[in-house]
């Protein structure tokens, strides 16, 4: 068994691994037990009664957090002409065409999140083995195949989250920083459960969420009661 480090342990002190905490004692919980030397991002973790091997079972969407997710975020569009100018004075970090798509290629891919128009989809779709797997692929249903490029440029800025169920059927994001004042954290959280309440497919049977979970990047897992969670 891994042995717990010193500083883990001691931010375990006083937390009852096995309590439901109410949300908003649970976000004061883990701003309080964050040390670490950075400002740590809040991490919220959902079990969900689905198998997303099944295609009506699938939880997938976005959500634009009330208070953004304090990270910077650069953002890649595959755009031409207007719509290239738009992207770049909406604040996208890089704009192109088939010189992007050779970057990605070579490996250069400097960016978090990948947006095209719906007339760059064809080379897109080139690189799509390379983008697909690190969850970059432009997508309808995501917003991130778009001829608004300016809005959902401005949207990835302003700390909207991607959503996507695991295997095991969980749901993961960063939806803050530690920093944030604890009311922020709060409506963040709300936020994104009820985007993933949204999302319920049609497939789910049974109890759809069934564990929230709440922790810092560095800090202690803990459990919260999901109907704390309700607005």
């Amino acid at each position: 068994m891994a042995k717990i480090g010193k500083r883990l342990k001691s931010a375990y002190e006083g937390v009852d691994r096995e309590k439901f905490y109410d949300l908003v004692e649970a976000v004061k919980i883990v701003k309080g037990a964050a040390k670490a030397k950075f400002d740590e991002s809040l991490e919220i973790a959902m079990n969900l009664g689905v198998d997303p091997r099944h295609a009506d079972q699938m939880v997938r969407g976005v959500v634009e957090l009330p208070h953004g997710t304090g990270k910077t975020v650069r953002v890649a569009v595959f755009a031409k002409a207007d719509k290239a100018e738009e992207a770049k004075a909406a604040g996208a970090d890089i704009v192109g065409a088939e010189e992007l798509m050779e970057m990605i290629q070579q490996g250069k891919m400097d960016f978090d999140r990948c947006i095209a128009t719906p007339d760059m989809m064809g080379l897109v779709g080139r690189v799509g083995k390379i983008l697909g797997p690190r969850g970059l692929m432009p997508n309808p249903k995501l917003g991130t195949v778009t001829a608004d490029v300016a809005g959902a440029v401005k949207s990835a800025k302003a700390g909207q989250v991607q959503f996507r169920v695991e295997k095991a059927g969980i749901v993961h994001a960063g939806i803050g920083k530690v920093s944030f004042d604890e009311a922020k954290l709060v409506e963040n959280v709300r936020a994104f459960v009820d985007a993933i309440q949204k999302a319920k497919p049609s497939g789910a049977k049974g109890t759809y969420v069934q564990k929230i979970s709440l922790s810092s990047t560095m800090g202690p897992g803990l459990k919260v009661a999901p109907g704390s969670v309700a607005g």
